[in-house]
């Protein structure tokens, strides 16, 4: 059952694309959307792990903006525009009210995350090492100055980057992938040969779209999550 959910926002509004498995309940998981905002792709994403039987939820970082698959002008002037300060809330909020949510069998949260919502996956995993307790990245994640303390980050990793990416280098990959396991942490950052930035994309935007690597990856993220988030 797909629903739009409104929850608070450290007194501020904020809402989401909320799924429940058939069951009824199961494992919450958040899902963090793409530059283009809460769209088709991100509430398709959503539906399937509810149908893997978790309660998934989709917070609208974006507050109501969407750019169409054709305006990548548009998603990249909403990416800039995001205040990070909101986004860290929004998403602190969703895990909040999933860890709350009475369909949520789990104690703690998974994330699934695609470009800049793989970035923010990141970002939330390190900033509620309470609730976050795996996840699942494709082709983003922080560098530089976007990097945050990794100190206090418990989540289990498993992210799928491609090799040909000018957004983020598989070579980028490699050397976080390696930082983190040189702290103890428990990092698998996989680059898929002959793949480029959103390859998992249901919309094919960017005409990378590997259909047949999306179906072999999708049942590897369902068993890695239900492993991980109890």
């Amino acid at each position: 059952m797909a629903e739009i959910v409104d929850f608070p926002s450290n007194g501020h509004p904020a809402s989401g694309y909320l799924v429940k498995p058939p069951g009824g309940s199961g494992p919450g998981v958040l899902v963090i959307q793409e530059w283009w905002g809460l769209d088709s792709g991100i509430k398709q994403t959503t539906d399937r792990l509810g149908a893997a039987g978790f309660v998934a939820l989709a917070p609208d970082l974006y507050h109501g903006e969407l750019a169409a698959h054709d305006e990548m002008d548009k998603a990249s002037r909403l990416m800039q525009s995001l205040p990070p300060a909101r986004a860290a809330r929004d998403m602190s909020a969703a895990v909040d009210y999933l860890s709350s949510h009475d369909a949520v069998t789990s104690d703690g949260i998974g994330v699934v995350g695609f470009c800049m919502g793989g970035m923010l996956a990141f970002l939330i995993a390190a900033n509620r090492p309470d609730k976050v307790k795996a996840m699942v990245p494709f082709y983003g994640f922080p560098q530089g100055e976007m990097e945050p303390d990794w100190s206090k980050m418990t989540a289990s990793i498993s992210g799928h980057m491609a090799e040909h990416d000018t957004f983020f280098a598989p070579a980028a990959a490699r050397a976080l992938e390696a930082r983190l396991r040189n702290m103890g942490k428990h990092v698998t950052l996989t680059v898929h040969p002959g793949t480029g930035h959103a390859f998992m994309g249901p919309h094919n935007a960017l005409g990378t779209l590997n259909a047949a690597l999306a179906e072999q990856i999708w049942p590897e993220v369902v068993s890695f999550l239900h492993n991980s988030v109890r």
